[in-house]
């Protein structure tokens, strides 16, 4: 069984993750940014839920956009653990609006989360794996990063970014035993508070520009929902699923990436063929073997 950490585990695909592992047998630290405070209604719950079953897991604080947080709740798992096998990079934000109206405060606060965190927490767990030569990165991406679809500009933008340094930090690390898992959630609409909780531009004057398209975004949340067949439904556990099942497999067994996407866009055949060219290229400039997991 592994000891895992995983960001963001107030709702959503984290909450879902965190049960999920907890039942297999693993020890699990659900990780929130204000267990005291206004995560504490899902802190409690999960912490009964566990105690109720007899789970392995534990709720501690981490804010992704505090590198003194990231180190304090890394410090607590090697406390109580023999140590930490597995990080679940989870904890992000969306943004719904026009690219315009979003100040530059208003970007870099969304790539300070759902980006920047994400290295926080790296460079908090990364000392521990290196010297452990053992360890897996699994990062929750997106598939928005090739869909891109209207309305969300700055989120499209952080999560291409948060994809971009889980390639470049998995070559770096695998040469120290750690592997990487990316997966790749399409829109989910169902059972998170993704798009009721987005935050929006805070640049008034000019969103207001642009009020004869607020139809169209008002419709964002419905727009995705219509992207699946009759039945299908785009529900978190379908994420937490796959990323029990990577973490169930061998050391060296685990995929780089997984799409997992109700709404079918295609974007499994397209990651698989950049994927390739990306390789093709790292092994022309001589770096072939960072892409392999050294043992």
């Amino acid at each position: 069984m592994l000891t895992v950490l995983i960001t963001g585990s107030s709702t959503g695909i984290g909450l879902r993750t965190a049960q999920t592992l907890a039942a297999a047998g693993h020890t699990v630290y659900a990780t929130m940014r204000d267990p005291g405070g206004r995560d504490g209604g899902a802190a409690s719950e999960l912490e009964a839920l566990a105690g109720s079953r007899d789970w392995k897991l534990r709720v501690a604080e981490l804010d992704v956009t505090s590198q003194a947080s990231a180190d304090s709740a890394v410090r607590r798992v090697l406390d109580g653990t023999d140590g930490l096998d597995v990080v679940v990079h989870n904890a992000g934000h969306l943004n719904i609006g026009y690219v315009e109206a979003f100040t530059d405060e208003d970007v870099s606060r969304l790539l300070d989360v759902n980006a920047v965190g994400a290295h926080r927490v790296n460079r908090a767990v990364l000392p521990h794996m290196r010297e452990r030569r053992s360890g897996t990165l699994l990062y929750v991406g997106s598939t928005v990063l090739v869909t891109t679809p209207p309305f969300l500009g700055p989120y499209a933008a952080s999560k291409a970014a948060f994809d971009a340094l889980a390639v470049v930090t998995s070559y770096e690390v695998s040469q120290f035993g750690i592997e990487t898992s990316i997966v790749m959630p399409g829109a989910i609409t169902q059972g998170t508070n993704h798009f009721p909780g987005a935050g929006r531009a805070s640049d008034e004057r000019v969103a207001a520009q642009y009020t004869e398209l607020d139809p169209l975004v008002e419709r964002t949340h419905d727009a995705h929902e219509m992207l699946f067949a009759p039945g299908k439904e785009a529900h978190p556990q379908s994420v937490a699923d796959e990323i029990e099942r990577i973490l169930s497999l061998p050391a060296g067994g685990k995929p780089f990436r997984s799409v997992v996407d109700a709404a079918e866009a295609g974007v499994d055949h397209v990651m698989a063929f950049s994927d390739l060219t990306r390789e093709a290229f790292v092994r022309r400039l001589g770096f072939a073997q960072t892409l392999e997991v050294k043992r």
